[in-house]
């Protein structure tokens, strides 16, 4: 027999893997190349956080988002009344909206510039500057939804 509102919860943990999976590893990764200082290494990395947050970061918050309402419908949740739901998709938007407004700016910006300096091999002062505002931006949008995650798990009222 199948069951809509399992169906639903099912998606929403694949979307919380995708997405909070994406953005642990990505920042990590990131990191590490950008510790290696070099040209060739770190302008393969940025093309992948790219490409990555595209896929996997993406997907994951659309499978969430999707995945989350419906659950809540088919459940007969309250989004605004029920503290544990509401506090989660706060997180979740101001997460989202780092991302949107902030991450994925610099990204673009990180990406054009790696091109060039895949070539040249001079990484520009502004390729560092940039990074360390994703760096910070980056936890704080990760740190988001991990606290989510205690609040979906541990429900508090």
């Amino acid at each position: 027999m199948f069951n809509l509102y399992l169906f639903f919860k099912s998606l929403h943990i694949l979307g919380i893997i995708l997405f909070l999976g994406n953005i642990i590893i990505t920042g990590w990764w990131k990191t590490m190349a950008d510790r290696t200082r070099h040209p060739a290494i770190i302008a393969f990395a940025q093309r992948q956080v790219t490409l990555t947050d595209y896929i996997f970061t993406a997907g994951g918050a659309t499978f969430l988002f999707i995945a989350g309402l419906g659950t809540a419908m088919v459940g007969s949740l309250e989004l605004m009344h029920i503290k544990w739901l509401l506090w989660g998709n706060i997180l979740f938007l101001l997460s989202g909206l780092i991302w949107l407004f902030i991450l994925i700016p610099i990204q673009i910006k990180q990406a054009r510039m790696a091109k060039q300096f895949a070539v040249d091999g001079i990484i520009p002062d502004t390729y560092w500057k940039l990074g360390r505002f994703w760096l910070i931006f980056g936890t704080i949008a990760t740190l988001l939804p991990l606290l989510n995650l205690y609040w979906m798990v541990f429900k508090p009222v």
